[in-house]
């Protein structure tokens, strides 16, 4: 038989052999399916986890409009008619750029952080071997133009490479 005891606001159970020996009648309801971004009748949810907080930032209000223009617009091509909502966010983000820098460069380079891809490319390697056989091929080329191609051409086209 199991003793329960009570500390304050905590309560203590300790249970026997013979209390788990019985399995427990205890029934958990049905789990709920999480709505996503767009609710049954259409609305927009704005704690869906999706927005990554977009909702609720600095600029929650700019984007709410920016968002809902969107969603409920009924212009061709979908949303055509909202310029004016996304570039008061956009100008509200850039006001920010601690919280949105992220998404401020993906904007200004076209979805891509173009500085950081170069700068990857001068610190590997194998890129930087593919450049140097690049050059090194368009060494070959201006040599052996306008020369015969003998043997002391291809010979000049190695040390380069080397």
């Amino acid at each position: 038989m199991s003793l329960c005891k009570s500390f304050g606001k905590d309560k203590v159970i300790f249970a026997t052999a013979e209390d788990h020996a019985t399995p427990s009648t205890v029934e958990l309801p049905e789990p709920e399916a999480s709505p996503g971004l767009i609710l049954e009748n259409g609305d927009i949810n704005w704690n869906c986890p999706c927005l990554g907080g977009m909702a609720t930032g600095p600029c929650g209000v700019e984007f709410r409009e920016a968002f809902s223009c969107f969603h409920y617009s009924e212009a061709q091509p979908k949303g055509s008619d909202c310029y004016d909502a996304f570039k008061t966010m956009q100008d509200c983000m850039a006001n920010y750029p601690g919280v949105y820098k992220q998404n401020l460069q993906d904007e200004e380079d076209g979805g891509m952080d173009l500085g950081a891809v170069l700068d990857e490319d001068e610190e590997d390697p194998d890129k930087q071997t593919l450049k140097q056989d690049d050059e090194a091929s368009a060494n070959v080329s201006s040599t052996a133009g306008g020369h015969s191609s003998s043997g002391a051409g291809s010979s000049t086209a190695v040390a380069q490479k080397s």
